[in-house]
């Protein structure tokens, strides 16, 4: 072709020193065009019938293919491809042009490979996105680690190709930049470590709700990359995280909570110790009203009797017989009154239990588990419980402490 193109030029009349000139340039404009009608008549006449197929068929998995653009990249090839296999053609083989064109094509190659082998990559790990998270596979991090390769091997091919040198004359070089590339690539390696380190003892995965206090982190795992973690906090906000950080460090990861199907609520009512007091007959006659302490009151008035008689007391006595007293009963009323609450989880712990007495009053502690982990709903659920025994509290005789306010100095 390009003699053809260099002996019509002659019987034109054409110089001759612009002659080579000319017709280079000819066969370069010849060349471009070729590819990119090549171009055009992929990207905008073949893509679009794919597309068209694959919007039409009731595949999952092609769809990903497009979504992740893999039609889109491996179209950016074929111009490519043209380039390379024409500029010999159409181009003297001894000319410095024609060399550029040729090494600019298979660094253009290389890199668009590796570009197409990303995508696919990405649509592998959208398919397997769940089935990894449930085995604990470390597929963000596996990826990354083949994308960089891949990227790797592209590159060295194009310093190769610009070099003229083999692959493997590059290799061997590696060798003595093996510590300059460690220095370079130490977060890299680490991730990479930490990633299977999480994978292998399930430490966490994504959707996992985790807090990282040290680096102000609290909310849901996004994603498991090679050097980062995402974690979405409560506030909407996106912390990253260096992924050996949940290796080196400490983390609460609450996965068994909603796993376990409840979610403990753990608080105190603090009482004030000089309201507690024992229970007259009037008194329990008037609390045995309440359908919860009715068995309760029942048991003890029957051992209080039982009691006495064994001590030879006719009749109780404050001072040397048992008596009821206002925060135990009011104790046993709280235990009751959880028991039969549907909001409780009745298969997980259940109890109401004095601490030490504090400066401030008797803590009586609520140690139970809702079963509902939503946290709108958790919330809900022991408000409305400690909202009731608040305004129950008045029926035993207990006063629940507080700090004195302008109001009570006022009275």
């Amino acid at each position: 072709m390009y003699e053809l193109i260099k002996q019509w030029l002659s019987n034109q009349g054409v110089a001759i020193n612009l002659l080579s000139l000319t017709s280079i340039l000819i066969s370069s404009s010849i060349i471009f065009l070729i590819s990119g009608i090549s171009y055009y008549l992929v990207r905008h006449k073949a893509l679009v019938t794919i597309k068209q197929v694959i919007q039409n068929s009731k595949n999952q998995w092609d769809d990903l293919l497009l979504e992740h653009q893999v039609f889109s990249r491996i179209t950016l090839l074929i111009p490519f491809l043209f380039l390379l296999f024409l500029t010999p053609l159409l181009l003297p083989s001894d000319h410095i042009f024609t060399g550029l064109l040729l090494i600019l094509a298979k660094v253009a190659i290389s890199f668009q490979v590796a570009h197409c082998i990303s995508a696919i990559l990405n649509v592998s790990k959208s398919v397997y996105k769940e089935k990894a998270k449930e085995r604990y596979l470390p597929l963000n991090s596996t990826i990354e680690i083949l994308k960089l390769a891949i990227y790797l091997v592209a590159t060295i091919l194009a310093i190769s190709f610009i070099l003229e040198k083999s692959p493997i004359y590059l290799l061997s070089g590696l060798g003595a930049l093996t510590a300059v590339l460690l220095l370079i690539f130490q977060d890299t390696i680490k991730g990479l470590v930490a990633s299977i380190q999480i994978s292998v003892n399930r430490m966490v995965a994504p959707g996992d709700w985790i807090e990282l206090p040290q680096y102000g982190a609290d909310g849901d795992v996004l994603e498991i990359g090679l050097s980062m973690v995402k974690i979405r906090n409560f506030d909407r906000t996106v912390t990253t995280v260096p992924t050996y950080a949940l290796v080196s460090g400490s983390f609460k990861n609450w996965r068994d909570m909603y796993n376990s199907g409840g979610r403990r609520i753990k608080r105190t009512i603090i009482i004030d110790i000089g309201c507690i007091c024992f229970y007259d007959q009037d008194k329990i006659n008037q609390l045995n009203k309440i359908k919860l302490l009715q068995k309760y009151l029942s048991d003890k008035q029957q051992e209080i009797s039982l009691s006495c008689q064994n001590q030879g007391e006719t009749t109780p006595d404050n001072i040397n017989t048992r008596q009821l007293t206002n925060i135990g009963t009011f104790r046993a009323y709280i235990d009751a009154y959880l028991k039969q609450n549907k909001n409780v989880h009745h298969q997980m712990t259940c109890m109401v239990r004095q601490l030490s007495a504090t400066p401030t009053g008797l803590p009586l502690e609520l140690y139970f588990f809702s079963n509902d982990q939503d946290w709108v709903n958790y919330e809900t659920i022991q408000a409305d419980i400690f909202d009731h025994l608040f305004a129950m509290a008045s029926y035993f005789d207990i006063r629940i402490f507080q700090h004195p306010s302008g109001h009570d100095w006022k009275n």
